[in-house]
């Protein structure tokens, strides 16, 4: 074998499972990512079962992000006896230990000291990095290996990864993109591609499309509150605590600011007009409260604009009309009273494809009225509820989705924003690919659907040719 080289432990029959080996020599190497599958790539018992491959010779795990679908296998990896660094972004080293508890509570132990000792073990293993600065990994006579973290957009802390790797007299660079954000984020600035990639390892989740524009988003989840307003129902948001929560708070806060500015009061369907101001927003998520309290902690990595609305003395995370709902017997008390009365609101709740956590509540007690609506802001898996529920929009007759082992009608208004999507589109894609100071030479696509992935391929030839570049596309394994 020649190396450096690349192995695959997942993230290459679809879009979770994201885990990437880099072996530097025969005995050395880096773990990109240790995430966990979801969906119907997750094979039966995946959140306890073994890691299923050697750690021997791995010297640091690096962390893109931490999504559980590229960190949640780490209690697998510390099981097979992993002790080496977790390094990561520092807002990612904030936010990664709340990620693991609420695993770990879910699947493991909630007692508490045997959850204080693991977040302990965890807390000492991490390596918080600055973007934009070389780190040192592996240094020995001819060889030699650095990383450096660059921004990603794809939420808080969320980075692309530069190794850069020296053998005798040659260098080279792999670089693994993790999830690249899509253009437009309200909060995080956007993504500036690689300067340099000998190998790129590139992510595919929406390499077969194009992105709506940001402001058609806006103006679509506007159009949404205005239809609950009329129709006296709820709005039903199913989105991940990490990342797409936050994005949707900030808008949520922009478009009831400016409604504040202008007066604006809501539809009047009896007579009697409804005052946006009135309109709660409640955020029904243990752990989405917890990392918004960080992102709101950690606002200097926001972006310019997002920035400026916390000198101007708004809290874009933090509003009047956000209520937060943290216990369980609380949270059986905002279901039933919303299924029962009349009153308009927006719920926000996990998790993001309705294979479980709270959102399913809402859902059972609310799929079959019409005068609610669920409203999709990030990808649904295949062989999710999320995805089942997704797929009725626009669909003759009604469809039935299973949700804990029985079977529910979807009467509700079902509407998508793809432009909420938390990854790059193809454009995007290809753009970070090309657009460094040297374009990529070799592109691995991972983390993506079989079609998305052949359809990036076949754009990333296109723009190559007509670039005069010559670069090798291929597909991991």
């Amino acid at each position: 074998m020649e190396y450096p080289s690349l192995s695959h432990h997942g993230g290459t029959r679809g879009v979770t499972g994201s885990c990437h080996q880099l072996h530097v020599d025969p005995s050395t190497s880096l773990l990109i990512d240790c995430g966990l599958e979801q969906g119907s790539e997750a094979a039966p018992g995946a959140e306890s079962a073994a890691l299923g491959f050697d750690i021997q010779g791995i010297r640091a795990l690096v962390i893109t992000h931490v999504h559980l679908d590229h960190v949640g296998r780490i209690p697998a990896l510390l099981a097979a006896g992993y002790r080496g660094p977790i390094v990561c972004s520092e807002p990612s080293a904030r936010l990664l230990p709340l990620v693991l508890e609420d695993a770990y509570k879910l699947s493991i132990s909630s007692e508490p000291a045997q959850v204080a000792r693991y977040l302990e073990f965890i807390r000492d293993l991490i390596v918080p990095l600055p973007f934009e600065q070389w780190h040192t990994l592996v240094e020995h006579p001819g060889l030699g290996c650095r990383i450096r973290l660059q921004r990603a957009g794809h939420l808080l802390g969320s980075a692309y990864v530069e190794c850069d790797m020296q053998h005798g007299q040659s260098n080279s660079r792999y670089v693994f993109s993790g999830d690249l954000g899509a253009c437009g984020n309200p909060l995080l600035r956007p993504v500036q591609p690689p300067e340099r990639a000998d190998v790129l390892v590139l992510e595919s989740t929406y390499g077969d499309r194009l992105h709506s524009h940001v402001d058609d988003r806006r103006r679509r989840l506007e159009d949404a509150i205005d239809r609950a307003l009329a129709d006296k129902g709820t709005i039903l948001i199913p989105a991940f605590s990490l990342g797409r929560t936050q994005e949707v708070l900030f808008e949520l806060e922009d478009i009831l600011h400016r409604k504040a500015l202008l007066g604006t009061a809501g539809p009047a369907p009896d007579g009697e007009p409804i005052d946006w101001s009135q309109l709660p927003i409640i955020l029904d998520s243990p752990l989405a409260q917890r990392i918004t309290s960080v992102y709101r902690e950690l606002h200097e990595y926001w972006n310019d604009e997002a920035r400026a609305r916390v000198a101007e003395g708004r809290d874009p995370l933090g509003f009047s009309q956000l209520i937060s709902v943290d216990t369980h017997a609380r949270h059986q008390q905002v279901v039933n009273y919303l299924k029962s009365t009349g009153r308009p609101a927006i719920v926000i709740a996990g998790n993001g494809m309705c294979s479980g956590g709270r959102i399913v509540n809402y859902l059972k007690a609310m799929l079959a009225d019409p005068r609610h609506e669920v409203m999709f802001v990030g990808y649904q898996a295949k062989g999710t509820p999320g995805a089942v529920i997704q797929a009725s929009e626009g669909a003759e007759g009604f469809v039935q989705v299973d949700l804990d082992g029985r079977m529910y009608e979807v009467r509700a208004k079902i509407v998508t924003l793809p432009g909420y999507s938390g990854h790059a589109d193809q454009e995007g894609l290809v753009s970070f690919a090309f657009e460094g100071t040297h374009a990529s030479r070799k592109i691995v696509l991972v983390h993506g659907e079989a079609r998305a992935k052949m359809v990036l391929a076949q754009a990333l030839v296109r723009r190559s040719v007509q670039d005069g570049i010559e670069v090798d596309v291929m597909v991991a394994s």
